[in-house]
């Protein structure tokens, strides 16, 4: 049976807790890793009316993109929203895991980013700004040869050597190791004072940066040896994640057309337009969300337009008076359509790994204004 453990497992493995920005609170807000999930349910917002919906159905799993518990709480009481809402999800048995700015930065087909750069068909896409991509690391261990299978299933449960939607992922390379056991050593083999030689096999294996802990502690517990060797490396790899996106258009079109396309197929019914109508737009910079902090790096990306959410007043009069066209499409219009294709991706690496509980996008409205 799934549980919330498992489902913070593979949720950390595609968007790596240790990658969201120092700013933010991400993973489980509320609930008991050991909880059955019968349900998972992905939204944007958590509100009240998602808890209920989520509560409908018992073991519901929610998946948040925004926290519920955003900033610290002096207490836990009914006299804030998120405060009466966590109480409210606790008492329903209604876990709570947040997946926000660790989602943000995905360019797999499921960043927040991504259903504004395909309702507008950009090509040539790249992140607005390249993330470090060392998130997971490589530890290395050397194993007689009776415990090696004993040793990779422990490191395995603890979370390590899950790449991509393979699980269980380890190099073994056989080789003789030596050493001599000291006074006082209790050796699982040799004899003390005497020089050993121990058929053994170097394991490898990836670990998640927030799972380096308890991978070494699992490794160690299942390990016959006293004294245990092993090695930790970062791992470098080439940027593969980022915030926004930038690309272009297949063929150039008036400011106005681009806010039409997105105003009803995104759809973002309440969009802005800053700039004038008739500019030809070629080069798109999209970020979904609260962007205009990224105002200057889409200047510095050399776009014609910036697509984001919640602009405010001078930051937008400064990027035109630099030239730079923007449309305010909404917090909620430029993130809410990525729920559908993060629950795809969800989807397909659950059933990967033995999951089996059904997602479901929740179908409480979370916009806060209307016309």
């Amino acid at each position: 049976m799934d549980d919330v453990a498992a489902w913070q497992r593979l949720v950390d493995g595609l968007y790596p807790e240790s990658s969201a920005a120092s700013w933010d609170n991400v993973g489980l807000q509320v609930g008991d890793p050991a909880w059955p999930v019968d349900r998972v349910m992905v939204t944007l917002d958590v509100t009240s009316a998602v808890i209920e919906e989520a509560a409908a159905v018992e073991g519901t799993l929610v998946l948040a993109h925004h926290p519920l518990l955003f900033r610290p709480l002096a207490s836990l009481t009914p006299d804030t929203a998120s405060g009466r809402t966590a109480l409210a999800a606790a008492a329903a048995r209604v876990a709570v895991l947040a997946v926000h700015s660790n989602l943000d930065i995905a360019i797999d087909g499921a960043g927040t980013s991504q259903p504004v750069a395909d309702v507008l068909g950009l090509v040539d896409r790249r992140p607005l700004t390249t993330e470090p991509a060392t998130t997971s690391y490589k530890l290395v261990t050397f194993v007689p040869t009776a415990h090696v299978d004993a040793v990779i299933d422990a490191m395995a449960a603890a979370g390590a050597g899950t790449i991509g939607d393979y699980e269980r992922c380890a190099f073994r390379l056989d080789g003789i190791g030596t050493f001599t056991p000291g006074a006082g050593t209790n050796p699982h083999t040799g004899t003390i004072g005497e020089v050993n030689n121990e058929p053994e096999w170097r394991v490898e294996m990836v670990v998640p940066a927030g799972a380096i802990g308890d991978v070494v502690r699992a490794m160690r517990s299942a390990h016959p040896y006293e004294e245990v060797a092993w090695d930790l490396y970062p791992l470098a790899a080439l940027p593969r994640s980022g915030l926004g996106i930038v690309g272009r258009l297949t063929t150039a079109m008036p400011l106005r057309a681009v806010a039409n396309l997105l105003r009803e197929d995104l759809p973002s019914p309440h969009l802005r337009v800053a700039g004038e109508r008739d500019r030809l737009v070629h080069r798109v910079a999209v970020v979904g969300g609260a962007g205009d902090s990224l105002v200057g790096a889409a200047m510095a990306a050399g776009v014609d337009l910036y697509v984001t959410g919640d602009l405010r007043h001078h930051v937008t009069l400064d990027a035109l008076e630099l030239g730079l066209a923007l449309i305010d499409a909404g917090h909620h219009g430029t993130e809410h359509a990525a729920m559908a294709a993060w629950r795809d991706r969800l989807e397909a690496a659950a059933h990967g790994h033995g999951l089996s509980a059904p997602l479901v996008v929740s179908s409480a409205p979370t916009d806060p204004w209307s016309a």
